[in-house]
């Protein structure tokens, strides 16, 4: 699927790396598009420059003039459990905590969702309604682009080869100002928009200023509602402002046909949206829905590890024992083969090999990952745990037991990723409500339709009080 796995150690390394490999590099770190892209053939092999060692980069910051940062490593969950974000960025952290599913958002990077370019994208609404800049580096230099000029059309950017995002900066919304971000999607989790929206506006005496209203998933671009913005603009934000400026929204969108939705459905819905987000605004609803997430457990530090050898041997920790990997073909897998192929541990499941049906669950250094989206150079020097490491001894993990009692069970094939997401929800939550249970399994698909035994085998569980650690 690569040609070469790169992990540099220092931005300097990584640009480097950049210079002396563009065209033919492309620079990881999550991985959930890219991997696919190159699984599926979809693009050529290249050499992968990985830059999750890069620590430095992984960081939420606020500066003096009231700006909050966000390196290219800060994955949605990262943004989703920031205080920072939720009170400074709501619209930012409801697209976040939309994105594809626990697994995915543990991993995908707010970055790499900009880069992706794709019009339906979820974190680029919001970002560009709060006025978002990038910050893009090369050995040739720096430069600043305003995300609203980022864009060139569908899955183009302004990027050269050889640059690297290093910066996504906004202004912290002020106590005046309010946001709200709305997706309509096929399905709650895992689904990509058929219309998103993201508004921000201030609120001055009963009335609107500095209105910002961004949609998604109906042009080829991410669009600003430039007439819809001029329509609020000084108004008293009331049923029939809001009711216009909706229209003015829909009018804004140029949308396609295609087999989540036709334009007219899209257009129609353009408005819905943006008329939710402004009654949300004007009712002090902004955050409503929000609750403690699910899965944002902190990876373990050996998440960073060294670059692997030359000759592609890869050392992990799976399951408690040790294993070394010689074999020069390994390099070039994914995790999920890796385990399967060259660790013998075939309890982890391939169902789509896209991070769709969650079957390949593992946990990653601490984290709930789908490992057919985890390239396995990046796996050296880690700790993986597995479905055939949950036991102790001859005590199953409660979870475990609860789906045996509760006959959860049915073809089996999609169990183990069921089980191992629910494995690392109780690392976190030891007793987890309702929604966080329904949250955690939101990537994991049981085409037997047996979920409502697993969802009353992850109930018996919350109720048991020896919730063990994995291996």
């Amino acid at each position: 699927m690569w040609r070469e796995y790169f992990r540099p150690q220092t931005l300097d390394e990584a640009l480097l790396l950049l210079h002396q490999h563009a065209p033919e590099a492309r620079v990881i770190a999550g991985g959930t598009d890219l991997i696919v892209e190159l699984d599926r053939r979809l693009r050529p092999p290249c050499a992968l420059i990985d830059i999750t060692g890069l620590s430095d980069l992984n960081r939420i910051t606020h500066d003096a003039e009231g700006w909050i940062h966000l390196g290219p490593l800060v994955t949605h969950n990262d943004v989703v459990a920031s205080d920072l974000c939720v009170r400074s960025a709501l619209p930012l952290a409801q697209a976040c905590r939309e994105v594809g599913a626990p697994q995915i958002r543990n991993r995908g990077t707010v970055a790499g969702n900009l880069i992706t370019a794709s019009p339906a994208n979820d974190t680029i609404t919001p970002l560009m309604a709060l006025n978002a800049v990038v910050r893009l580096r090369s050995r040739r230099g720096e430069r600043r682009v305003a995300l609203r000029d980022f864009y060139l059309g569908v899955r183009k950017t302004v990027m050269q080869p050889d640059e690297l995002m290093v910066d996504i900066a906004f202004p912290a919304m002020r106590t005046d100002q309010h946001g709200c971000f709305i997706k309509l999607g096929l399905r709650r989790a895992q689904a990509i928009s058929v219309v998103n929206c993201a508004v921000v506006l201030t609120l001055e005496g009963g009335r609107c200023h500095d209105v910002r209203i961004a949609l998604g998933a109906v042009a080829p671009t991410i669009i600003r509602a430039v007439e819809a913005e001029r329509l609020l603009e000084g108004q008293p934000l009331e049923a029939s402002t809001i009711a216009r400026a909706a229209h003015a929204a829909a009018e804004a969108a140029s949308p396609i046909d295609d087999i989540r939705g036709s334009a007219a459905y899209r257009r129609a819905m353009v408005a819905v949206c943006v008329r939710r987000a402004l009654e949300r605004i004007a009712e002090g609803r902004a955050r409503e829905g929000w609750q403690p997430p699910a899965l944002l457990r902190t990876p373990h530090a050996c998440t960073h590890a060294p670059q692997p050898s030359d000759d592609g041997v890869i050392r992990l920790v799976a399951n408690g024992r040790e294993h070394v990997i010689a074999n020069p073909e390994a390099h070039h897998k994914t995790l999920l083969r890796l385990l399967r192929e060259d660790c013998g541990l075939v309890g982890v499941k391939e169902g789509c090999s896209e991070g769709e049906c969650g079957a390949c669950t593992v946990i990653l250094n601490g984290q709930a990952v789908m490992a057919c989206l985890v390239p396995a150079p990046h796996a050296h020097g880690a700790t993986v745990t597995t479905i055939e490491g949950l036991s102790r001894g001859d005590s199953l993990h409660p979870l475990q037991r609860a789906f045996i009692e509760t006959g959860a069970v049915q073809c089996g094939y999609c169990t183990p990723g069921f089980i191992m997401s629910g494995a690392a929800l109780f690392q976190e939550h030891a007793q987890p409500n309702e929604a966080q249970i329904r949250e955690s399994i939101s990537g994991n698909l049981c085409r037997c339709t047996g979920y409502y035994a697993i969802l009353e085998a992850f109930r018996r569980a919350a109720q048991t009080p020896a919730i063990h650690e994995p291996a």
